[in-house]
């Protein structure tokens, strides 16, 4: 059985092989589209209050920002729930809870 992750994968490479898109999709203008998403996501918090920001913009943004990570991650055969967990496990052991519980320094700082 897929996980929620493969099954939007799959969608995703469906919409994009029904338009014949893959040919523009190789791993630097996918890494370059991902930036560009990024990049449009922080505009909307441009000169604005966290509060004061469109939720449905963040969700149309973000949704880009998905759409993009999972093809480049698909273009190199990345479990995406994998490469998170993995990331996660490093990150519990450069910031242990007794040193930075509360703090926003980063490991190499204190």
């Amino acid at each position: 059985m897929k996980s929620d992750i493969e099954q939007i994968i799959e969608e995703i490479k469906l919409f994009r092989d029904e338009r014949d898109w893959d040919k523009y999709h190789d791993a630097k203008n996918l890494a370059i589209c991902l930036s560009v998403e990024s990049s449009e996501l922080l505009e909307i918090f441009l000169w604005k209050e966290v509060n004061d920001v469109d939720s449905n913009k963040v969700k149309q943004e973000l949704a880009d920002v998905f759409y993009s990570a999972f093809l480049l991650a698909d273009k190199y055969g990345l479990d995406v729930l994998e490469i998170v967990r993995e990331k996660l496990k490093e990150n519990k052991v450069k910031y242990p809870i007794d040193k930075f519980k509360g703090s926003n320094k980063k490991y190499n700082e204190l």
